[in-house]
């Protein structure tokens, strides 16, 4: 700011030196001219906005103007005592101490947040707790209002249960199945059995027939129980469909091992909800796309789009890892990178080569 006072002094000086030249004639037409200027510029901007660089050298100029013009110029002798005042005010007072208790540091104010959005549950005494156990003195009153501050009203009524978080508590020991039918270029109609693993997103094509039937179901059941091996005890919960195909065996053969079948309500496909989505991203990057001639074309499609979609394809439920990637680190960029095609050219897998 001192540079831009000394810069506009510069300005004015080279200004005044400039006019030494002139002839009184060509200055008083200049005069003329700034004078209608300033009143065209009075009746659009009522109140000029001045910074202190000019007010500084306003006030130094209107010294040399003679008394009759001063009254008429945009500074004004007024506007001068006032702003002498306001320095003068300005340099006889101190700074201003708030007060009070001082502010709550915004990081301890954004972690009483935290705790509260994701535990619905606790009240302000356990949040209080917990912020003890982290290093931070809290009281009860200040953790109230900055959750009040923040429309979270008090434990339990902060917020209701949702399906969505009772869902994520119960998706690593939870399994879900279903069929999708594919029509081959014969118009035969193919059924596919698959189970998912909720919590990882992993995914096993169990069959592909064209007549399905209670007796293959169960079979296919007993095949998946063998292919988890001592994983099958990690799964309390199978989700199915009120499909005739699923019939009483086939829920004895889960029951057997401690998992319970859990029958959607009618018509409702939503809560089925993991089975449909994958199917809809499997008929879209997959079957939708090619022409299936049979039983056997339809399997190899499918075993290479699932070993795709197990391995590198990535979940942004997962935070965009593979279902079988169970690293949070991300690899350093060595090596060049090539492309695998998956499905004659469908899909591009990218992988880094030593």
């Amino acid at each position: 700011m001192t540079l831009r006072l000394f810069y506009m002094i510069f300005c004015r000086i080279v200004g005044w030196l400039t006019l030494l030249h002139r002839s009184d004639a060509s200055k008083n037409m200049e005069i003329l001219v700034l004078r209608h200027e300033v009143t065209v510029l009075r009746r659009q901007v009522h109140r000029p906005r001045l910074s202190w660089a000019d007010r500084a050298v306003l006030s130094a100029l209107a010294r040399g103007l003679p008394t009759v013009l001063r009254a008429h110029r945009l500074v004004t002798p007024e506007t001068l005592l006032r702003w002498h005042r306001r320095l003068i005010a300005r340099h006889w007072t101190y700074p201003h101490r708030r007060i009070g208790r001082p502010a709550t540091d915004p990081a301890v104010v954004a972690l009483i947040q935290q705790l509260a959005r994701e535990n619905p549950r606790w009240g302000y005494e356990r949040i209080r707790g917990e912020l003890r156990h982290l290093g931070h003195q809290v009281s009860g009153a200040t953790i109230r209002r900055v959750l009040k501050r923040a429309r979270l009203g008090p434990a339990p009524r902060r917020t209701d249960d949702r399906w969505r978080d009772f869902v994520r508590a119960h998706a690593a020991s939870t399994l879900v199945c279903d069929f999708f039918a594919v029509d081959t270029v014969m118009l035969r109609r193919l059924y596919v059995f698959f189970v998912m693993e909720v919590g990882t997103r992993f995914v096993h094509v169990l069959g592909v027939t064209a007549h399905p039937d209670g007796a293959w179901v169960t079979q296919q059941a007993r095949s998946l129980l063998v292919t988890l091996d001592h994983r099958a005890g990690t799964f309390r919960f199978l989700i199915r469909d009120r499909d005739t195909k699923f019939t009483r065996s086939f829920d004895e053969v889960f029951t057997g091992d401690d998992i319970q079948v859990l029958k959607i309500p009618p018509l409702a496909p939503r809560a089925n909800a993991f089975a449909e989505r994958w199917v809809r991203t499997t008929r879209t990057e997959c079957t939708d796309r090619l022409l299936i001639f049979g039983e056997r074309h339809l399997r190899t499609a499918l075993d290479e789009y699932v070993d795709h979609y197990n391995r590198h394809r990535p979940h942004r439920s997962l935070g965009l890892r593979a279902p079988t990637d169970d690293s949070d680190v991300i690899p350093l960029p060595v090596g060049r990178i090539e492309r695998r095609q998956v499905l004659g050219g469908l899909i591009n897998d990218y992988q880094r080569t030593g």
